[in-house]
């Protein structure tokens, strides 16, 4: 009789084009009951208009999930590297001379 606890390997594929990824300095994230949006943006200097290079939909656990994931990430990132210092960049003529956050809800 087999063991019928034995895990699962899940095979990932990871096409080239897939792989040279796309470059975000900007997130914007909405929801719905059901879904969230994430809108990845790369934001250009002197460029009026910036364009959305990905969109990830998620449910609200897999959100729930990654937001996890990425402290745990952050927080192993930090022990090897150091920590990780928050800017907030500051323009000449902005009111209150702050960028907002780039990655907003």
């Amino acid at each position: 009789m087999e063991n019928n606890n034995k895990k699962q390997e899940l095979k990932i594929e990871l096409t080239p084009e897939v792989a040279n990824g796309h470059y975000s300095n900007l997130a914007v994230i909405s929801h719905t009951p059901g879904e969230f949006f994430i809108d990845f943006i790369t934001v250009a200097p002197n460029m009026p208009q910036a364009k959305v290079q990905s969109r990830i939909i998620m449910n609200p656990e897999n959100a729930k999930n990654l937001l996890f994931a990425l402290r745990d990430n952050l927080q192993r990132y930090e022990k090897t590297f150091g920590e990780i210092e928050r800017k907030t960049p500051k323009t000449p003529g902005n009111q209150g001379g702050e960028i907002p956050n780039p990655f907003m809800a």
